[in-house]
């Protein structure tokens, strides 16, 4: 592991043009998000539409990049509210391109984005959904003090078959910052 690839050294902030060609590549590389995150192909020009919308933020959903200490995006983690009324729940997710994979970078990024909301919105809760494949999301969302609360069989399908997604719920009351 590089210096600047330290899971310490990455930060959370908006998306900027010059990183158009990063959300590009997020509709046209069927490994960038990784193998559960996959959608299929779609609209190459569809993200950089929303860019150029609201910057990928705005009240129905929120996206900013997941940067190394130089600056450059090596992820994406987003959020959407959930629940009544709007603003109790937040639904978190991650993706990190795989040549950043497997370094607590994932960790770090929804750690940091777990203080935010808890920090600077009303939310209550926080939830999480993954593949039931998804092992190293699922000890992620663990080590940040999420507890698996359910199982939805059959939701989703991946790769020609049905899969289970597991349900995440952290409190702000189990929360603790920085951990």
């Amino acid at each position: 592991m590089t210096p600047a690839n330290r899971p310490d050294n990455v930060h959370l902030r908006a998306f900027t043009e010059t990183d158009l060609a990063f959300l590009d590549r997020l509709c046209t590389d069927p490994d960038a998000l990784g193998e559960f995150e996959w959608p299929g192909f779609g609209d190459p020009r569809a993200r950089r539409k929303r860019w150029e919308l609201d910057g990928y933020i705005s009240a129905e959903s929120a996206a900013v990049a997941i940067a190394r200490a130089d600056d450059t995006v090596i992820g994406i983690v987003s959020w959407k509210p959930r629940g009544f009324p709007l603003g109790v729940t937040y639904e978190i997710g991650v993706g990190v391109l795989p040549e950043h994979r497997g370094q607590g970078v994932g960790t770090v990024a929804q750690r940091l984005l777990v203080d935010y909301l808890f920090g600077r919105t009303t939310a209550n809760r926080i939830e999480a959904l993954t593949n039931g494949g998804n092992l190293g999301e699922q000890k992620a969302l663990e080590r940040l003090g999420f507890r698996r609360e359910g199982v939805m069989h059959g939701r989703s399908f991946y790769h020609g078959e049905y899969v289970d997604v597991l349900v995440y719920g952290l409190l702000r009351s189990e929360h603790r910052p920085g951990t």
